[in-house]
């Protein structure tokens, strides 16, 4: 083929310099076949890849189709039903509500009811009047008998997404949503930046591995830069971040060419310098040692709501979490399950694809356990992982959830494309990159009413679906709620596929044993 390549492209070379000496003008013809034969020349000459080599030319396709296949698929391939990681139509629904569109769906639902995995709620016969049931009071009390400062939490607010993960004009946005929306934006293990405080919107502040905004310059946990940022008058809960469904247990790395003046400042790093945040915190090690920390935590903060994010893994360590928790008698005020299906901007496929509890589980283990120990009263649980519908909402609210996170859906509401860019720094709408050509074209003044936007539709149509099953709010939600089909000819709820446990419940003997932390 290099042969070959050759001798075709001395012909042409011959050809085109003849027709030059004859028609001067077709001169301008070099400008595409030099080019094109330098190319060639190169891709002979070069050891690493055997396909160029071999197909000097017509092998540098294959790479551009690669570079095409996502979007062809995207826009020419899939149906509305099973595109991934996100269906269209459900992308659709987001972008409709962000806009305030029309978000009916015509001529009955897509979906095959009878495929077994289809789940739904059952309306009452006796609905009650819409306007019954009013979206600005779903809302929760945060805050346990040694919480000073309970937060009213909306049942959708936006989930852990770092300034550097996502832009400065994508997080801009989404606090500003929060704030005219009233719904609460959670910061991600990056810290509070100048952009999640610009316009007051209110904060989960997201405590990581590496202690970003209170640590020393070793890294560790400095209580007085917590204390000083805590009591920020925007920060109304903080959790602290033990895992995350995308990659649970893994670690993470802030090169040091990502590491912006603006992110450095926020982190309270220096700049331009590599920054890692371990698997694991230093400020404790074990189940009591985490007890202790929120304890601190709460105390350093003025008494405001603290809590942990996890996604469920070993059953056996969170029934010690449980016991620790009776032992000392130190309750978090919340903990947030986040599933094995959330995403990142980038995760170790392993980790992505086959490590952690998916949300749905994760939560019965977690609601099941806390109840076995009579922990769930005090304890609000918060849910994330593909949280983008009413139905998702009412379905992880009805299984043990107190409240919900939703980042993808709020990065759709941004305009987010689902081009899967978000780990080259090349993200088109501006959502997941630093880089300002691109991030400078997301419209802070327009994006931030589709992010409050797509948050009021979307509680508007969780009030809606509880008005036509006969509830005024989501405390009558519970597991006899959702059903869901088991194989063609089976139906069965979620209270007989997973029974609820009961305060000293056969959950705690038939759990496998170990010893507490």
């Amino acid at each position: 083929m290099r042969t070959q390549f050759t001798i075709v492209s001395l012909i042409i070379l011959a050809a085109q310099g003849a027709l030059a000496y004859f028609y001067p003008l077709s001169a301008w013809g070099f400008i595409i076949t030099a080019p094109l034969f330098l190319l060639g020349v190169y891709e002979m000459l070069q050891r690493k890849r055997t396909l160029m080599r071999n197909y000097p030319l017509f092998g540098r396709m294959r790479y551009v189709m690669e570079i095409l296949r996502p979007k062809i698929y995207q826009y020419f391939v899939e149906s509305d039903t099973d595109g991934t990681p996100i269906s269209r139509i459900y992308r659709s629904l987001v972008y409709q509500r962000a806009k305030r569109q029309t978000a009916t769906t015509p001529f009955g639902t897509q979906l095959d009811v009878y495929e077994p995995g289809y789940e739904w709620v059952n309306h009452s016969m006796n609905p009650l009047p819409l306007e019954d049931v009013k979206a600005d009071d779903l809302r929760i009390t945060v805050g346990g008998p040694s919480c000073a400062k309970p937060y009213s939490l909306s049942i959708l607010n936006i989930s852990a997404m770092s300034y550097g993960s996502l832009s400065s004009t994508a997080i801009e946005a989404l606090n500003w949503g929060a704030k005219i929306g009233g719904f609460a934006h959670n910061t991600g293990e990056g810290s509070a930046s100048i952009f999640h405080l610009k316009h007051e919107g209110d904060l989960i502040w997201q405590i990581g591995t590496g202690y970003f905004g209170c640590r020393h310059e070793d890294g560790t946990f400095n209580p007085q830069a917590f204390a000083e940022r805590a009591n920020s008058p925007s920060v109304k809960m903080i959790e602290i971040k033990l895992s995350q469904g995308a990659k649970p247990g893994h670690g993470g790395i802030l090169p040091a060419k990502k590491n912006t003046p603006l992110i450095a400042k926020a982190r309270g790093v220096e700049p331009y310098t590599t920054v890692s945040s371990p698997s694991n915190h230093s400020s404790f090690s074990d189940h009591k040692g985490l007890l202790n920390f929120v304890a601190e935590l709460r105390e350093l903060s003025g008494g405001k709501p603290v809590g942990f994010k996890l996604c469920f893994g070993n059953p056996v360590d969170f029934e010690n979490l449980c016991k620790a928790m009776v032992e000392t008698k130190i309750l978090p005020d919340f903990i947030s399950i986040d599933g094995g299906e959330g995403g990142t901007g980038a995760a170790p496929l392993e980790f992505s694809n086959s490590i952690g509890m998916s949300l749905r589980d994760g939560l019965i283990y977690a609601t099941d356990y806390l109840k076995a120990y009579d922990l769930k009263k005090d304890i609000k649980v918060l849910a994330s992982g593909k949280i983008l519908t009413g139905f998702d909402i009412i379905r992880a609210i009805s299984i043990g959830a107190d409240a919900c996170y939703s980042a993808r859906g709020m990065m759709l509401s941004l305009g987010c494309i689902q081009a899967l860019e978000c780990n080259t720094n090349k993200c088109p709408a501006g959502v997941a990159t630093q880089n300002p050509a691109l991030y400078k074209g997301l419209d802070v003044a327009d994006k931030h009413y589709r992010v409050a936007s797509y948050h009021h539709e979307t509680v508007h149509a969780v009030a809606e679906m509880l008005a036509s099953m006969g509830h005024k709010d989501t405390l009558k939600l519970n597991r006899s709620s959702v059903w869901r089909r088991v194989s063609p000819t089976i139906i069965r709820s979620y209270c007989e596929l997973f029974p609820d446990k009961n305060i000293g419940s056969s959950l705690l003997e038939n759990a496998p044993k170990s010893t507490a932390s």
